[in-house]
């Protein structure tokens, strides 16, 4: 996928890479191999049944009987099928070959399509466990990791399959509430279409497929961004910013609002036209909805962009997208108070499903306080890896609570 959907997520990899090569020394085991692998790792790549790429990475020795399974983020709709190589590469070295070097087995699906692809993830990655358990035999247990939309993967995941995942880290991900984050980009598009109207072709439910062709290549670039980080323009994007609540660098600078406008237009533009179709219609609605937080809330409210949500796009979401906050293995979920891509209310809005399902138990969740989608620390990831491998290991406690459910 391009450079937007990266945002943050090399910072995660930076992070998971660094984990992984200091979890043993700070949790006391003693290694039996180098932290590298010193032999040709042992990879294989394949075709799922669903029409997804798969990839299993084993141990060169001592595979320690645990898998480590990756969900990645959002891939826009034109890329081809295929593993997202940057995702899993930093600094030329793939993150499978730093998880097998600790004794984890790893595997990761492509999926069976790009662009809205949660529901297709969930499903992908299921098989992806009976794969592995074909090839190398039942793991004792799986730990899932997502990112992002992965991170909406990894909770759905567990929620509705503790009987295969044993417990799961999910980060930055919009897994409070699916249906708030398609209104959050729609409606950064809508107020920003009012405030800096023709500038952008269609609107922001119908993207024409021109400008998704060239909005990567020229269109942001030459048109959009250096009209953002025109002096005058500053006013401007900061109501857009006061009126969406999304967060940003620097509010008092159009340097420092522009990178936000740069990724959520960016999933306005190659987001829009295939979740509509994915889902069966316009899931975006705001037709009584008040806008407030401008200048002129008056004058905003009667020239924004209107549309009415077509119900069988929101009863789908509501009925297969969105998490129940029903947990009955492990889940930890990290989240950025200032991520512009999934706000950190998805974070508590998690949190107070969790509450009302009676399943705090199972859960925890750690804020940082920093600016940026997916911009955690590696010590960050350390602490929340090491706690819900802990946390999995020791499953056995709630297996029998599980069993009478």
């Amino acid at each position: 996928m391009n450079a937007h959907p990266r945002y943050g997520l090399s910072s995660f990899v930076i992070a998971l890479a660094a984990m992984l090569l200091l979890h043993h020394a700070l949790t006391g085991v003693v290694q039996a191999q180098p932290l590298l692998p010193q032999a040709p790792l042992a990879c294989s790549d394949g075709d799922q049944p669903s029409g997804a790429v798969y990839r299993i990475c084993m141990p060169s020795a001592n595979w320690n009987g645990d898998l480590v399974i990756y969900a990645h983020g959002y891939v826009k709709p034109s890329a081809p099928i295929a593993i997202p190589e940057d995702q899993l590469v930093i600094g030329g070295f793939p993150i499978a070959d730093l998880i097998t070097a600790q004794g984890f087995a790893f595997a990761t699906s492509s999926y069976r399509r790009n662009g809205l692809s949660i529901l297709e993830g969930v499903d992908d990655l299921l098989e992806l466990v009976d794969i592995f358990a074909a090839q190398h035999g039942q793991p004792d247990r799986i730990i899932l990791t997502g990112v992002s939309e992965g991170g909406a993967i990894t909770v759905l995941a567990l929620e509705r399959h503790p009987d295969v995942f044993d417990g799961g880290m999910a980060l930055c991900g919009p897994y409070g509430n699916f249906q708030r984050q398609i209104d959050y980009f729609t409606d950064f598009r809508a107020v920003f279409d009012f405030y800096f109207p023709g500038v952008i072709a269609g609107g922001p439910i119908s993207i024409p497929v021109a400008l998704v062709d060239d909005w990567e290549t020229t269109f942001y670039s030459e048109t959009v961004k250096p009209l953002l980080l025109s002096p005058t323009s500053v006013v401007s994007m900061s109501q857009v910013i006061s009126v969406t609540g999304a967060a940003v660098l620097n509010v008092n600078t159009a340097a420092g609002m522009e990178p936000t406008f740069d990724r959520l237009l960016w999933y306005n533009v190659q987001a829009t036209n295939d979740a509509r179709e994915h889902l069966g219609g316009n899931p975006f609605g705001n037709v009584d909805r008040v806008y407030t937080g401008s200048l002129d809330d008056d004058a905003l409210n009667q020239g924004v962009f209107r549309a009415t949500a077509d119900a069988i796009a929101t009863d789908e979401i509501a009925m297969n997208y969105e998490t129940s906050g029903v947990l009955r293995v492990p889940l930890i979920t990290l989240h950025t108070t200032g991520d512009e891509v999934a706000p950190y209310w998805q974070a508590a809005l998690y949190a107070q499903k969790v509450a009302a399902a009676g399943s705090g138990a199972f859960y925890e969740h750690r804020s940082v306080n920093r600016f940026g989608h997916c911009a955690f620390q590696s010590w960050e990831v350390l602490d929340a890896f090491d706690y819900i491998v802990a946390r999995a290991n020791a499953r056995s406690l709630y297996l029998p609570w599980i069993a009478a459910q």
